[in-house]
């Protein structure tokens, strides 16, 4: 186990969200409460680790919230007053000491490397780390 001098880990972007939404003000907590569709645009040079996508597809798709807050460990859930502090492991707040974000969405057409996907709540501009397929639908991968 490492302290706050141990060891760093580099996450490098496979891709990055397009969306209308700009400003966390804007978008919904939760992808399926009334988010735009969006895209996924992948770096050219992960064409081959994302080529087996198709429209229709369930993936999961993890994000860096690099417009989080770092220094968050405790929360009112979804920044409701009326609701009792929570330490933030226990919500879906974006503010977090490792802003990953998880996001279920259905990809809707492909486009070379644009994937128009909808109950994306993802900013504009925010970094794709990573991609995986939903398993409780196929779980031959």
């Amino acid at each position: 186990m490492s302290g706050a001098s141990g060891p760093r880990y580099e996450l490098e972007p496979i891709g990055w969200v397009r969306s209308p939404l700009v400003d966390r003000s804007s978008a919904p907590r939760q992808g399926n409460e009334g988010s735009p569709e969006a895209s996924l645009v992948f770096d050219p040079r992960f064409s081959e680790g994302v080529r087996d996508l198709r429209a229709g597809d369930e993936v999961i798709v993890l994000t860096w919230l690099d417009r989080a807050r770092r220094d968050v460990q405790i929360v009112r859930p979804r920044g409701n007053p009326a609701n009792a502090l929570q330490g933030v492991f226990n919500t879906r707040s974006p503010d977090r000491p490792n802003p990953i974000g998880l996001h279920r969405v259905t990809i809707l057409a492909v486009d070379g490397l644009t994937f128009r996907v909808r109950d994306l709540e993802a900013l504009d501009g925010t970094p794709i780390v990573d991609v995986k397929p939903v398993l409780d639908r196929r779980l031959e991968r």
